[in-house]
């Protein structure tokens, strides 16, 4: 008795880590079909998309640029389940340079920085992080770009020495990518984005931090197809900045339905409807969170309550303001009008503004469509 319940017991185990493992599997392809989908292939590609993560086709080197930030974007960066931060960093890139994960500090880490620039000439991707101040600080020392030194460079010097040899320079964030909360009015370290201080060509992923669904694509892109993604005017993906907040928004129907948030608490909030009148800026916001949530799809603000800030858009500290009330400049059709009756059913020009709304983001939508697939 005590040999078959022995060998019945290790036979579960067994079973267990098998369906463990089968589960694990699972949750990788359903990882690799959201990859898939984001980047607005056909699901033929899921297999395609599984075997580039798992084998790192080219195994690019990758030099990361930390400028004026928070670290919020790395933080966002190592939050990858599918493929994991250890396979992301060892497996699928070879991060030769990252000043905050890197073990070496120092001369060594210098060695590394030089070491990674000259053995991959023209073909490292170059990652930045946060805005770069280009103003001169007071005083007799002041030095152009001063504000911001590294290893006894300004940001701007580092910026051009590195980014000059890259094959592609991604910028992950709102501050590398538009100046971000260092940029906002007065601005007094000059701070800009990495492309308008350094006058090279940069694919920008921005967010208050990124997203790293959106990040994690663009390399998968970058490993299948030995380019980077088709952008937008702003230089942005379009597969996760083609589309409108709005049109993807899980509370757009509260929206056309008349239903709104007047104040934060309120049974309407209760209520999950549409946070339009207390600031949500999604009606002008490019952007897929909607569709793929933050922390491993788990919610994202609209979804936990809180508006939509824009974080997205260029200099949106400024031009988002005030964060908490509606903008007055909507550029929408119908979306002022519906917005001031309240109530389940529009009737006269509250009605006719729904509609032209409807029929502007329908024609969006075609025109969006056919420029994804001219790509």
């Amino acid at each position: 008795m005590c040999r078959v319940k022995k060998e019945y017991s290790l036979k579960t185990v067994e079973d267990r880590l098998g369906i463990l493992e089968s589960l694990d599997r699972r949750e990788f392809l359903n990882f690799c079909a959201k990859i898939t989908a984001t980047l607005g292939l056909a699901s033929a590609f899921i297999p395609k998309v599984a075997k580039a993560i798992e084998q790192g086709a080219r195994k690019p080197s990758v030099i990361w640029l930390h400028f004026a930030e928070c670290t919020a974007d790395s933080e966002a960066f190592i939050r990858s389940t599918y493929p994991s931060t250890e396979e992301l960093l060892l497996n699928i890139l070879s991060v030769d340079y990252h000043e905050t994960l890197m073990a070496a500090s120092g001369e060594a880490a210098e060695g590394a920085l030089k070491s990674a620039m000259a053995e991959n000439k023209g073909k490292y991707l170059a990652v930045c992080e946060g805005a770069i101040p280009m103003a001169t600080p007071p005083g007799p020392a002041g030095v152009p770009g001063g504000y911001l030194t590294l290893a006894g460079k300004t940001g701007i010097e580092l910026a051009r020495e590195v980014l000059k040899d890259a094959a592609a320079v991604i910028c992950v964030g709102t501050c590398s990518s538009f100046g971000g909360v260092q940029a906002q009015r007065p601005n007094p370290t000059g701070a800009v984005g990495v492309e308008e201080a350094t006058g090279i060509a940069t694919l920008k992923i921005p967010g208050c931090p990124h997203n790293v669904i959106n990040s994690v694509a663009t390399i998968v892109n970058y490993l299948l197809l030995g380019s980077l993604p088709a952008t937008d005017k702003h230089g942005r993906p379009l597969f996760a900045f083609g589309k409108r907040v709005h049109d993807q928004c899980q509370r757009r129907a509260h929206f056309d339905a008349g239903q709104f948030v007047e104040k934060f608490g309120d049974e309407a909030a209760k209520q999950g409807w549409c946070l339009y009148k207390v600031g949500c800026k999604g009606p002008q916001t490019y952007h897929n969170c909607p569709l793929v949530e933050y922390n491993d799809g788990c919610s994202w603000p609209v979804k936990g309550g809180h508006p939509c800030a824009g974080c997205s858009e260029p200099q949106f500290w400024d031009n988002m303001q005030p964060f908490y009330e509606r903008l007055p400049d909507i550029h929408l059709p119908g979306v002022e009008a519906s917005a001031d009756k309240v109530g389940f059913t529009l009737v006269g020009g509250a009605a006719v503004g729904v509609a032209a709304h409807a029929a502007y983001t329908f024609a969006n939508r075609k025109k969006f469509d056919g420029t994804l697939k001219d790509e």
